[in-house]
């Protein structure tokens, strides 16, 4: 017996089978199958001699390897790092390894990633974060990425977004206005009258959304957020600190106010996702002031790290983790398991505005863990073959307790 590699020529004459139907058994095939006494027999004789497979070889036989690409904006971002987290977890029991990439919002190394994916063989792509507002201080990359997408998918290979749609491809959507809307409900019924929102880049369709969402929603109730109390920053911590320090210095420091323009600090501030929530209560407490004794602070995403955040911060829950395993189903062509036009819990607003999935509110006690208020309310639902909506549900917490 040589002590060398076994070959698959080996294996092949073991068996008693031809080289190509070893190959075909082994390898698998993508336009020629093997009857299953031959592939049983071939397995047994792999088996007994210690064969392993060039994973090279099986990429160019079947067409595809068995690699995801997972491409996000941030990945020190807990939002994308619970998307991550659901894609990899659905990956696996598909038996499929995920490759990881950050843009770092530059939208054309999405697009470059995914070329190099197709280059690869790869089985699947998917790409998680917000669209690019056209005209909106950036370039729009997404007509020559929807190209590449489309290309990708027309070769064989597995594609799916999660944020906004691209072309006609498959998408995991977040309904953000409407969540945004809801959120704005929720804070007027608790007697909150003056609002300040830190809006996010402009240039992120999440980050307008969101802010025109929650602001709409506002008008529709004879609520206003004046100009001066809309504040601009980074999708960051950073951001979201720099941005309340500015509103801090418009108001002078002073809390409170009865919204006609005073120029003391809005009772309540709505930062467009949790991580600018986070940042923004840094810079209140290091203005010398509280939340919420001198202005309540609510955020979006529900992200897992607010069970560290003292006061437990409100939000509107997005079920992180399922938005990937779902994206990770759409991308490899398996069912979602989620029922057309229905929900998978999420409650119902009432009231003309009302928008399903997407109004109900979870006030959560003391006893009540940060990050998981929403219960089993997921809110996703099945809206047409290859797109799933997502409605994110209000959690209120200490951070925004009433007027």
């Amino acid at each position: 017996m040589s002590d060398g590699p076994v070959t698959l020529s080996r294996v092949a004459r073991e068996a008693g089978v031809s080289l190509a139907t070893a190959s075909r058994a082994i390898n698998g095939s993508a336009t020629r199958t093997v009857r299953p006494e031959l592939r049983d027999r071939v397995m047994a004789a792999a088996q007994r001699l210690g064969y392993v497979p060039d994973p090279s070889a099986q990429a160019m036989a079947r067409g595809r390897t068995a690699a995801l690409g997972l491409v996000v904006h941030d990945i020190a971002d807990p939002y994308f790092s619970a998307i991550a987290s659901g894609v990899m977890r659905a990956a696996e029991a598909e038996g499929v390894i995920v490759t990881l990439a950050s843009t770092q919002l530059r939208p054309e190394r999405e697009r470059a990633f995914v070329e190099l994916v197709s280059r690869q063989r790869g089985r699947a792509v998917i790409l998680a974060g917000s669209r690019v507002a056209p005209g909106a201080g950036s370039p729009d990359a997404a007509p020559d990425l929807e190209g590449t997408l489309t290309s990708f998918r027309d070769s064989g290979g597995g594609v799916a977004t999660i944020g906004q749609p691209i072309g006609d491809l498959p998408v995991v959507e977040i309904d953000n206005a409407g969540g945004a809307a809801a959120l704005a409900r929720e804070l007027d019924r608790l007697g909150y009258r003056r609002f300040a929102v830190l809006s996010g880049p402009a240039n992120l369709r999440t980050a307008a959304d969101r802010s025109t969402g929650f602001r709409d929603a506002l008008t529709s109730l004879g609520r206003t957020v004046r100009d001066d109390d809309v504040v601009p920053g980074e999708f960051t911590r950073d951001g979201g600190y720099a941005a309340m320090t500015e509103l801090i210095a418009r108001s002078g420091k002073a809390a409170g106010g009865d919204g006609d323009g005073d120029g003391s600090l809005p009772e309540l501030v709505f930062a467009v996702n949790d991580v600018m929530a986070v940042g923004a209560m840094a810079a209140v407490r290091d203005a010398g002031l509280r939340v919420p004794d001198d202005v309540a602070v609510a955020g979006f995403d529900d992200i897992p790290t607010l069970r560290d955040v003292v006061p437990a911060l409100t939000t509107v829950h997005i079920a992180l983790e399922r938005i990937g395993e779902a994206a990770t189903r759409l991308a490899l062509g398996v069912p979602a398991g989620l029922d057309a036009g229905r929900g998978s819990g999420a409650g119902t607003a009432e009231g003309p505005d009302a928008r399903p999935g997407s109004g109900a509110a979870t006030t959560e006690g003391p006893e009540a863990e940060p990050g998981s208020g929403a219960g089993t309310a997921e809110g996703l639902e099945s809206t047409a073959p290859g797109s799933v909506l997502v409605h994110g549900e209000v959690v209120l917490r200490a951070s925004t307790p009433g007027r």
